[in-house]
């Protein structure tokens, strides 16, 4: 036998074994949160869709989780702009609470989950206005900001990494 054919056959018979290892490697952020304390976030939240909110919401306090489970202290701000408002309300309107009623109440309820995890929450007073969201409708847990955009100059000022979400 060869010395080549010794070499792929050692490798033949060891790649299972670097297989096995990648698989059950720990699954983490390691290497992006080696050195950091702290996760500061901004989400701007602009979905037309409530099923979408809901979904991305439960993400976020996911990853929330993640972070602290992984030794750093999440710091977070969501900021809903556009139709987002719409799902927002404690009196949506008839067809929208006839269509994603059990949706809406996810959101509320995952509203309320983020509040408690010291999530802050804003909604964008010009978006409740260009969508007939009555503010004092508004879920509670969520703050009425003047401009979510001037919102993000400012949170993005202080330090807090955009995180889009359309």
């Amino acid at each position: 036998m060869t010395i080549r054919r010794i070499v792929i056959l050692c490798l033949l018979l060891l790649t299972p074994l670097f297989a096995a290892q990648a698989v059950n490697a720990p699954i983490n952020d390691a290497a992006a949160l080696r050195g950091v304390k702290e996760g500061k976030g901004v989400f701007l939240i602009d979905f037309n869709d409530p099923r979408k909110t809901a979904f991305y919401l439960e993400i976020i306090k996911r990853t929330h989780a993640g972070l602290a489970r992984q030794n750093v202290k999440p710091d977070f701000v969501i900021v809903y702009i556009g139709p987002t408002v719409r799902f927002l309300s404690t009196a949506p309107d008839g067809e929208l609470e006839l269509e994603h009623g059990d949706t809406l109440k996810a959101i509320a309820e995952r509203v309320k989950e983020l509040e408690r995890l010291g999530v802050r929450q804003e909604i964008c007073a010009i978006a409740t206005k260009a969508f007939k969201v009555p503010n004092e409708t508004i879920l509670p847990g969520l703050t009425l900001v003047g401009d979510g955009f001037i919102s993000l100059i400012g949170w993005q000022s202080k330090g807090y990494k955009l995180i889009p979400l359309f």
